[in-house]
């Protein structure tokens, strides 16, 4: 009985060692392969992510060009009536992030909210961030809709937060005059009356002439919309309240002595 039970347990203990070995084996012939599969994936991703979505147009810059056409532009189109052309590089529906843009909104001083899924990021910079990633198909990258193309007409550094004063370039600011008169003659070609006449004067006056190194002449100088400012509007009010209370005392001033002169 003991020797029986001596050859059963040496039986278990090379069948244990079997199985193990098996297991050793098994585990290190499909590791290379997990690892490969791993890395392909890791590799597939990597390639996606370096050939997707690329844009080759500054999104700050072509905000900057939308905010100088606003603010030094529109308000004298509109006076005039005039439709700008399609061919217009400045026309809206040229302009590659007008509706990504437009589907902002600020929710606080610093917290933005997507329109297209609702989720809210700190700072602007974090929503385009955003945009650029997950809502890349709501923009139309045909070519001739990047607005950042016609900064260097348009003087967008003036409206940059990063603005660096530089020396003036004679060949930059040439270069840069004859790109804002050819702009001029497809936004506002003068055979096309009166209106697109008057306009082609102004966007000469309004910025070519200071693409300049002589100095003495700056850009904007028709002027734009004007902007309401908030310490105007908030003393406004405060006037008007105080005349309220004014005539609001003379009032219950003037009841009071009708009733103190009646008894």
């Amino acid at each position: 009985m003991t020797n029986f039970s001596l050859r059963s347990a040496i039986v278990l203990f090379f069948l244990f060692i079997s199985i193990s070995s098996q297991s050793r084996s098994t585990c290190s012939s499909t590791a290379p392969l997990q690892g490969h599969e791993e890395s392909a994936v890791v590799r597939t991703l990597e390639e996606e992510k370096g050939h997707a979505h690329e844009v080759h147009c500054s999104r700050e810059r072509s905000r900057a060009a939308r905010k100088i056409i606003e603010q030094y532009l529109i308000p004298f189109v509109e006076k005039e009536k005039h439709h700008i052309p399609k061919k217009c590089p400045l026309h809206p529906e040229n302009d590659l992030y007008r509706l990504q843009e437009q589907s902002k909104a600020r929710e606080d001083i610093n917290l933005w909210r997507c329109g297209y899924c609702k989720k809210t990021f700190y700072e602007e910079k974090n929503l385009d961030k955003h945009l650029d990633e997950w809502h890349f198909d709501t923009l139309d990258t045909s070519p001739g809709r990047c607005l950042a193309d016609s900064c260097g007409s348009l003087h967008c550094d003036l409206v940059m937060d990063s603005l660096r004063k530089t020396k003036c370039n004679p060949a930059a600011a040439a270069r840069n005059k004859h790109a804002c008169e050819s702009l001029a003659d497809r936004c506002f070609p003068v055979q096309d009356g009166p209106s697109a006449r008057r306009l082609n004067d102004l966007f000469l006056r309004q910025f070519c002439d200071a693409h300049t190194c002589k100095g003495g002449r700056k850009p904007f100088s028709r002027g734009g919309k004007k902007k309401r400012n908030v310490l105007y509007i908030v003393a406004s009010v405060l006037v008007l309240f105080l005349i309220f209370l004014f005539y609001l005392f003379l009032y219950l001033y003037e009841r009071y002595s009708q009733f103190a002169n009646f008894h």
